[in-house]
């Protein structure tokens, strides 16, 4: 009883320690005009590399190490003006309006280009002409959190969040990084459908990482013939100017694109594709599955000239037949990841702590070592809504 007590007390000893030199800020993000939330906006330390993200209700917990208590938080979003603050300025769970700023179309191309006003397409392949110049060419490594859950018809089935990092080439290497799996939070998987248990799953985070439109060079940024594209108006994100434009190619597939109007950078991009009366843009595979909806957003954060992902989603609904031929739907799974980066390294990169240790073939949660209070108490990830841990609850409630 008495050696318990003595680890106890150390171990929260360690964590009361941990946490002093610790500042954090909590508050939800609502816009002016509507007071509704304002999901996924970016808040950070000025001129560092650290920060988080709130979540899809607006509210957002923000760890600061105690050195750099003096620095400035800065808070945007796509559309709103920026907004800087000093981390001892915030009270307890504050309610914090960003002003909506949308800008004249015509004065931002004015500014863009002093030869022509460019054409939506012609901006989208000026963008992917300076993808060498926009992003990074050397080495470098990312922190963050992923969220992983997925749906079997009306019914959860998995919800996981784990902290990793990914040791990044140039972004002209065509290779996916290397990852070290940190830490699993929330491990909740119930008994899934024979089908989507039996088959091999993919262990999320090289899932998510496979997917990059700027690295290997695809999708609606090559401005290629087939998609056509409109400029539909200019915002505001993180004090610069620029473009939202609307792709299409028909039939299946839509984008929009967010572009710098300065640098034509881009900054955010989205693309969504739909199978039409169960025809896909892909063929049925031999197991029996049809995607039939996937949707990919990418978003990225300036750093010293360049641009570094901040937040990645990627959302599929699949159909699942009883076989290749067969018209029989079992039953339609729906997978859902993100990635929310919260730490950027670009110095020293040869000599920071990283440790290759993710088996491509192996599941997270298999792979997952004890879990570390003292880390998950300061690690930067956005709250959980109420709506998340509702599912992370029952998912337990399921497994026990």
């Amino acid at each position: 009883m008495a050696r318990t007590i003595v680890l106890l007390f150390l171990l929260t000893s360690n964590l009361i320690l941990a946490q002093k030199e610790i500042i954090t800020t909590k508050g939800q993000l609502l816009d002016s005009e509507t007071s509704q939330p304002i999901p996924f906006a970016s808040i950070y330390l000025k001129n560092r590399t650290i920060g988080t993200t709130s979540n899809s209700e607006g509210y957002f917990v923000f760890h600061i190490p105690v050195q750099n208590s003096s620095g400035t938080i800065v808070i945007s979003a796509m559309g709103y003006a920026s907004i800087e603050r000093m981390p001892d300025s915030f009270s307890s769970e504050e309610k914090i309006v960003l002003e909506p700023q949308i800008n004249r179309l015509d004065e931002v191309q004015l500014s863009a280009s002093k030869d022509k006003v460019l054409t939506a397409k012609e901006i989208v392949r000026k963008a992917h002409k300076r993808i060498g110049e926009n992003y990074p060419t050397e080495p470098y490594i990312l922190e963050g959190f992923v969220r992983d859950l997925q749906k079997e018809d009306d019914s959860y089935v998995e919800y996981l969040e784990c902290a990793a990092k990914y040791s990044y080439q140039g972004t002209q290497i065509k290779r996916e990084p290397s990852i070290e799996l940190l830490g699993v939070r929330s491990n909740g998987i119930a008994e899934k459908h024979p089908w989507n248990k039996n088959t091999e799953r993919k262990n999320s985070l090289i899932d998510l990482v496979e997917d990059d439109f700027i690295r290997f060079n695809y999708g609606p940024i090559l401005g290629k013939k087939g998609w056509k594209y409109k400029i539909e108006n200019a915002l505001t994100y993180d004090n610069r100017l620029v473009y939202k434009i609307a792709g299409v190619e028909k039939p299946f597939q839509t984008a929009t694109l967010y572009i710098d109007a300065k640098t034509f950078a881009f900054v955010r991009m989205e693309l969504t594709r739909k199978a039409i009366k169960n025809r896909s843009w892909r063929r049925r595979f031999t197991n029996g599955a049809l995607q039939i909806y996937y949707n990919v957003v990418f978003e990225y954060q300036e750093y010293k000239g360049k641009m570094y992902l901040k937040y990645q989603k990627e959302e599929d609904h699949w159909r699942i037949f009883k076989g290749l031929e067969s018209n029989k739907v079992l039953f339609t799974k729906y997978p859902k990841k993100e990635l929310f980066i919260n730490n950027i390294i670009t110095e020293n990169v040869a000599n920071y702590p990283f440790k290759r240790n993710m088996e491509i073939g192996n599941s997270i949660e298999n792979q997952a070592e004890k879990f570390d209070t003292e880390f998950w108490a300061t690690y930067n990830i956005p709250q959980q809504t109420a709506e998340q841990s509702k599912i992370l609850k029952e998912l337990k409630n399921k497994i026990h």
